[in-house]
């Protein structure tokens, strides 16, 4: 018996090398990471796809079995971010709480959040409340992890203690700690959002194309991660696949950007381009205007960017949204200082100023727009008229699904 028993706890009822069990554990914790970036995160927090009932029910299962996450909380604590993103009431800001914090404390700042009730109600509708969500999911979400627990236990005897371990720290470390904190501190930015969020990596399949996550503020209902040629998302491919064999409908992917040639004058083609693309707007304006416009006063002064802390020099792409009061004022002086520059950054503000105006008709809209392309070109600044005439020639790409 004695015997017997230590062969359990030696192994498990597996009987599993180290190779068997690592691959178990790299597919269990691959299950969860999908079941979080496709049902919590793409399905039910932003509605960009709808997966059949069976795996949206083993979807919702397997994040109470190796999470204790609550779908309806996930979803809540998630559409606040997009709404309140890096402001005192984001759940998990590192631009207001600290990257450290939002990184070593990611699992304290969910409980926290967890615990406005409020907001989990404001923000919580249209997920699950059926009966087995309200007697066991919700009232009993810490029972899954501890089966998870036994489970691994069975399998493999006293290693399923460290298996179980692992697995419990795979979401908070990943998501709760790199996406929600690396993600708005470090990496490479395609559109310019109103927020500090980056993507990580173009090639996203680690945790399950999350770390597109500059794309994904972009364009949050967008089922689709990647939208640039050179990106690969993951979780769009595993999608894909079950929408093949009949287990998803994709709802909403982000529209694509056309540049109609010869376009004499914006039309409500551009307009709705310019609305739905507004940070890609921002960001061509940066590239093709302000970065031109800096080399050829650089070249006229003699001087360099490098004369900018690195800080500075990022927030020529913003308008130093994230300076402090003093690194503000010598970003205008630095701006005043260059006549050219402050031209172009004047026109940026305005055309930023066109779909930001609330209550606005889209005549007056479109008529405004016409005036800036004006001014634009009669400005005199060969960077911002080549601009402008590339503008007037944005429309969407009809999306196919």
């Amino acid at each position: 018996m004695s015997s017997t028993l230590y062969n359990w706890l030696e192994s498990g009822l597996s009987g599993w090398g180290l190779s068997a069990i690592a691959l178990y554990f790299l597919v269990v914790v691959q299950l969860t990471i999908f079941a979080v970036t496709l049902y919590l995160h793409r399905s039910q927090a932003h509605r960009g796809v709808d997966f059949h009932p069976l795996l949206a029910h083993f979807f919702r299962f397997w994040t109470w079995l190796t999470t204790s996450m609550i779908t309806r909380e996930w979803a809540a604590i998630h559409r606040k971010h997009h709404a309140k993103c890096e402001t005192a009431e984001d759940p998990h800001s590192p631009q207001v709480l600290g990257l450290g914090t939002v990184m070593g404390n990611g699992v304290e700042l969910y409980r926290a959040a967890r615990a406005d009730r409020e907001s989990i109600e404001k923000y919580g509708k249209g997920c699950p409340d059926d009966w087995i969500e309200r007697h066991l999911y919700t009232p009993y979400a810490n029972y899954g992890p501890i089966l998870m627990l036994l489970i691994n236990v069975a399998l493999f005897g006293v290693l399923g203690v460290a298996v179980w371990a692992l697995q419990m720290l795979w979401i908070p470390f990943w998501a709760a700690g790199v996406v929600n904190g690396l993600g708005h501190w470090w990496g490479y930015r395609n559109f310019e959002t109103d927020d500090t969020s980056t993507n990580l990596t173009p090639w996203a399949f680690f945790i399950g194309g999350e770390e597109l996550h500059n794309n994904h503020h972009a364009f949050p209902s967008s089922s689709r991660f990647a939208l640039r040629r050179f990106e690969f998302d993951i979780g769009w491919v595993v999608i894909r696949g079950l929408q093949a064999v009949g287990l998803a409908k994709v709802r909403r992917v982000a529209p694509q950007l056309d540049v109609r040639p010869n376009i004499t004058l914006p039309d409500t083609d551009t307009l709705r381009a310019i609305l739905v693309h507004r940070f890609q707007v921002m960001s061509d304006y940066f590239r093709g205007v302000i970065v031109p416009t800096l080399r050829c006063e650089a070249q006229h002064a003699g001087d360099s960017l490098r004369t900018l802390p690195r800080r500075m020099r990022k927030a020529l792409i913003n308008g130093g949204r994230w300076l402090d009061d003093d690194a503000s004022t010598r970003l205008r002086e630095f701006i005043a200082q260059r006549p050219n520059l402050a031209t172009v950054y004047e026109f940026r503000l305005r055309l930023r100023a066109i779909y930001e105006r609330s209550g606005q008709s889209s005549d007056a809209m479109l008529e405004s727009l016409r005036q800036w392309c004006r001014e634009a070109e009669a400005s005199g600044n060969e960077a911002l008229a080549t601009f402008s005439a590339r503008l007037k020639g944005y429309a969407l790409v009809p999306v196919r699904g």
